[in-house]
């Protein structure tokens, strides 16, 4: 059965390198595609979701905007679950100041650069391992200017109240982009930050197989 995995903003399926899905699961990746001019992040989302062979049963998985967007394509594309990895299901989970910076359009003014350049010395400062850091570093890089900003702008304009079910969440105890605190995860990693998919893998693939075994149509003989 397929997994489809949806990464960050700005970001591409390097980011779940470190994954490992139980026997029975292949993971597959939603590979980010040009807005349109003005497109809402629900529109782009259907758009997305044409990735997804829906003739087989299979699940959606996001990190983070891309866990967003597995919310959203969750709602055309009915898959057996959705899991979304440092991230929220609904709009009133953001923090105001985001939904503040929407309506002041500040998503639109801010350089795609200058929000590369704070990236990459956050995570240059967070990640201890050297390899995890040349990563990040190779993934912002290559991120792509103009879709960082549309998809910044329609994150902070996001709209959305409808959670997809069955629901898994799993969510750093210190996530500095999406406060644990304005948020309700079902599975909670202790003192990690919003990237512990790259240092703390070990931990989301035991959840992983907790939550997927169950779902797999065979899983009575698996």
């Amino acid at each position: 059965m397929k997994v489809y995995f949806t990464s960050g903003i700005g970001a591409d399926h390097r980011l779940f390198t470190h994954l490992r899905l139980p026997e029975g699961f292949e993971a597959s990746y939603i590979h980010w595609i040009p807005p349109l001019a003005d497109e809402s992040l629900s529109e782009y989302a259907i758009r997305l979701s044409k990735q997804i062979d829906t003739s087989e049963p299979f699940v959606l998985a996001g990190l983070s905007l891309g866990g967003i967007m597995s919310v959203e394509m969750a709602k055309h594309r009915k898959p057996l679950c959705t899991i979304i990895i440092s991230s929220v299901p609904v709009s009133a989970h953001l923090p105001r100041y985001y939904r503040m910076a929407g309506q002041l359009g500040l998503g639109k003014i801010i350089p795609a650069s200058l929000l590369k350049a704070a990236t990459a010395v956050k995570h240059s400062l967070m990640l201890r391992s050297a390899a995890n850091r040349r990563l990040m570093m190779d993934v912002i890089r290559s991120g792509d200017d103009h879709f960082i900003r549309w998809a910044l702008t329609a994150v902070l304009e996001w709209e959305n109240t409808e959670i997809p079910q069955p629901l898994y969440h799993l969510h750093g105890s210190r996530d500095e982009v999406f406060p644990i605190g304005l948020t309700k995860p079902t599975h909670v990693i202790r003192k990690a930050g919003h990237l512990f998919l790259l240092y703390n893998a070990d931990a989301v693939n035991r959840i992983l197989s907790e939550i997927l075994l169950p779902v797999h149509p065979k899983a009575d003989i698996i």
